[in-house]
């Protein structure tokens, strides 16, 4: 299959005013007929075009996925190719009942790069993963308008145990802690319950049904995705060695598959990253028949 190089100048000499649908679609029609299962594509193109809040997960891609569902012969199952940098917590539980109304839980995830955030979450809800060696997923810890929940637990914590060990410490803990509304910090326990539940009852319902002494590895799973003192940061990367570490179903994309579906998976991914360089495009939602949902970066 072409790399990226090659990719690119086929799109270049395509004599199709639609290049880089056509050489895209194309690719995904492939998958299609190696698999023999359906092929959706939900890619963000927010690596090169950042700042662009549509481009993370909300509400209005369900309408990109009903339109992509729209005639799939439900019994082939799904195949998601995800590429995104996660969203709302509640357009994430809304999207996965929908994709479970439609296929139940065959449905597996296809990680060329990055699902990050709730993008792990969609993964943890199919019956497996497939990443290759340069793929990453990442912790499930929840942000509230671009502030990590656990982050603010954890620093008024902090305010009270000083506080209490040394009340003069009172007057600077005022103006850290006071820059949050009343409610912020029950919002942010909601969030990070929430996420943590969501993720539990995917992987119990899905990935991990019928695994013995499941509800342990799945607890452990859980905690090591949402453990913000182990993973630091909201952007940590977990390779695919971690993931399949902590307990997630995993397949590699290099050692499990043919070496076809492996090149055709990163041909795929080529071609949105030249879709994203060289159109206004920052998010798409299509599948392998064509029926697409593209959103551009006129959006607001």
């Amino acid at each position: 299959m072409p790399s990226w190089k090659q990719v690119l100048d086929e799109i270049k000499t395509c004599k199709r005013t639609d290049a880089l649908d056509f050489v895209r679609r194309k690719y995904l029609d492939e998958l299609f007929k190696m698999t023999k299962r359906n092929v959706i594509a939900y890619y963000s193109g927010w690596l090169q075009k950042p700042g662009f809040n549509v481009s993370s997960i909300n509400d209005d891609d369900k309408n990109g996925f009903m339109a992509s569902i729209y005639q799939l012969d439900r019994k082939k199952g799904l195949d998601i190719i995800l590429h995104t940098p996660g969203g709302n917590l509640a357009a994430t539980e809304s999207l996965i009942d929908y994709l479970r109304k439609m296929f139940g839980t065959d449905i597996r995830a296809i990680i060329p790069q990055l699902a990050m955030s709730a993008g792990t979450m969609i993964s943890c809800a199919c019956k497996e993963i497939i990443m290759g060696k340069q793929s990453s997923i990442g912790p499930i810890d929840p942000q509230i308008g671009g502030i990590a929940a656990h982050a603010v637990i954890m620093e008024f914590e902090k305010a009270l145990a000083e506080i209490q060990k040394n009340p003069k410490t009172i007057p600077i803990w005022q103006v850290i802690v006071g820059k949050y509304h009343p409610t912020f910090i029950g919002e942010c326990q909601n969030a990070i319950d929430l996420s943590k539940q969501l993720v539990k009852d995917w992987l119990t319902s899905g990935m991990l049904k019928g695994v013995k002494n499941n509800a342990k590895l799945i607890e452990n799973i859980v905690d090591k995705l949402s453990d913000h003192d182990d993973t630091k940061t909201h952007a940590r990367h977990i390779p695919i060695n971690e993931a399949k570490k902590i307990g997630l179903k995993v397949k590699s994309l290099e050692t499990d598959f043919p070496q076809e579906f492996q090149d055709i998976v990163l041909t795929i991914h080529h071609s949105y990253m030249h879709t994203f360089a060289n159109s206004p495009a920052i998010k798409i939602v299509e599948n392998h028949l064509g029926n697409a949902i593209v959103t551009n970066n006129s959006a607001t």
